[in-house]
């Protein structure tokens, strides 16, 4: 009566066998779930990089601000720069609102990271305007 019955055996291992399945079943689950947050991870670490590759250039931020203030509508405003450590501020006491419309076109449609906008009306067609820009 010691004899081991092979129906015992045969029993453990189905039931063996079924919770491998449940378990494997488990697992892959939770793979395509981390599956999913690396694709997310990666989608927007690649975003962050290109952000960071477009708004923290300092030497096409400051060709392109150059450039701007070349433009013949903006000489008559006579807008100045000042280069800071962390930026550059532009700065007019008297634009007229077709300098102001030609400049704020080109800041706004650019890809500057803009800190701070003050614009004050002097007049019918005269304003004051500071622009702060950081890289």
């Amino acid at each position: 009566m010691n004899k081991i019955n092979p129906l015992h055996i045969g029993l453990l291992l189905i039931v063996l066998l079924v919770f491998m399945i449940f378990q494997l079943s488990k697992v892959k689950t939770e793979l395509g779930q981390e599956k999913d947050t690396y694709n997310q991870t990666r989608t927007l670490a690649l975003d962050l990089y290109g952000l960071k590759k477009v708004y923290t250039n300092k030497q096409q931020i400051q060709k392109s601000i150059n450039r701007i203030l070349r433009l013949s509508a903006l000489r008559s405003a006579k807008i100045e720069k000042k280069l800071t450590r962390s930026g550059v501020i532009l700065s007019s006491l008297s634009m007229d609102k077709y300098a102001v419309n030609a400049f704020m076109s080109k800041i706004l449609n650019g890809s500057y990271m803009i800190y701070s906008m003050k614009i004050k009306k002097l007049d019918a067609n005269k304003v004051a305007l500071k622009v702060e820009i950081r890289w």
